[in-house]
Order: C-alpha cells, then structure tokens, then sequence
C-alpha cells in the first residue's frame, strides 16, 4: 500500500492506494489525523472532488473530537467579559439596580449584582427569550416558500444538536442557536423546516434546502467548522 499527502483546501490527508480497494473511504484518526484510501486508478481530481463533497462530514468529526479533547471554558460574568448574540459580541456590565436581572442596553449586557449567584440562568432564560421570537420569525419568513406549515417553534437544550423536527410538526431549536450569526440560524431554520418534507438527508432534502437557500453549502460547510466555537456559558 502507497502512502503520500494530499492537501485539499485547508485539509490534509495520507493518502492509501491499494488495488485490494474498489471505493474511496475518508478516515478521522483518534488523532486527528485523517485519511483517505482509495483504489490505484482514481485521479487526483475525482478524489478531490469526493474530499470537499465530504467536507461537512469531516469537519463534524473533527469538531466532536476537539469537544471531546479540550474543555470548554465557562464564564466568569465579570465586568467585561464578552458574551455572543447573533454573532457578535457584547461586553458585560454589572449594575447595581435596573428593573430586570439582566438586559442589553447600549451594546452591552447589563447583569444586576445581586443575580451574580445564578447568572447562568439569567443569561440561559435572555437567550431562550430572544431565540424563539428571533427564530419563529425567520420560520415564518421560510414557511410558505418551502409549502409547509410548521405546528410551532420550541426553544431549548438540545445537547450537540442545533434543530430538530419532531411529531406533530414542532420544529425544535436549541437556545444557543441565537449565538450564531444571523445567517447561519437562518441556515438551521432552513435545514429543519425541510425535514418536514424529507426526515433523512437524502438527496431529495438537500434539494429542497437549496431552492429555499442556494448558498447553503456555503452557511452548512461554516456552521461546520466554526459552530464549535460558539461559547459556552
């Protein structure tokens, strides 16, 4: 068996040429590390091609290992410490009295004193606030065009899963969907609104999910590669 690199794009393979193989396969290593086996007789280009359709494959891999390998590091609401909404973000001022525990004001993030000791909860609540308007209004933006009628929109923990559709056609969306920027929530809304019609990523999916948003690939290889980078709170 052959080994010799392959860059494609900002990725880099090992590449494995073996004539006992009939189809190329992509492997993540526990590493990191990743390869690509592939029979003898395939040109460069072809596997090319075959990496960057995979690229959104890869790019989830490698991300749930890095989750795996470094922890993420937990705010320690204090005065200017920086928190996302919509993708950008915004500093935190601590007060001594405003109406609300917690409110944006000025650009920034306005947390009362006194709601130090569960601050988590006061952020979690702003931001799940903000989502299930923010992303109800962007399916109802999309609803028509893509020929369904959702039942309702639902905002909560959803684990590593930005969106979910489930029984009775509620669309689900975690919280921290809001964090994102705009155009990359607008992808989710997109992407689970489509399992309306298609439940699996089938090709017929990813069709619909194109007509309602042509540079999907464009938002999906994004949401990929940086939805890790998304803070935790």
């Amino acid at each position: 068996m052959k080994s010799i690199s392959l860059q494609v794009d900002d990725l880099r393979f090992t590449l494995q040429r073996s004539a006992r193989r009939r189809t190329m396969q992509i492997t993540v290593e526990r590493s990191g590390d990743l390869v690509l086996c592939a029979p003898p007789d395939i040109e460069e280009a072809v596997l090319r091609a075959f990496v960057r359709e995979k690229r959104f494959w890869i790019y989830t891999k490698l991300a749930r290992k890095d989750r795996l390998q470094r922890q993420v590091p937990r705010k320690e609401y204090v005065g200017g410490e920086g928190f996302l909404y919509l993708g950008r973000s915004h500093r935190l001022k601590l007060v001594d009295e405003q109406g609300a525990p917690l409110k944006m004001a000025g650009g920034r993030f306005c947390l009362r004193r006194d709601a130090l000791p569960i601050a988590r909860e006061h952020f979690i609540r702003w931001y799940s606030e903000r989502a299930k308007a923010w992303l109800a209004g962007r399916v109802a933006d999309y609803q028509a065009r893509m020929g369904v009628t959702p039942k309702g929109v639902k905002v909560q923990d959803l684990g590593y899963r930005w969106g979910s559709c489930g029984k009775g056609d509620w669309l689900y969306f975690h919280w921290k969907a809001i964090l994102l920027p705009a155009r990359i929530a607008e992808y989710v809304v997109v992407h689970e609104i489509a399992h309306l019609h298609e439940p699996h990523h089938t090709p017929a999916f990813w069709s619909r999910v194109e007509r309602a948003m042509p540079d999907y690939a464009q938002r999906k290889a994004w949401l990929a590669e940086h939805g890790i980078d998304v803070e935790g709170i």
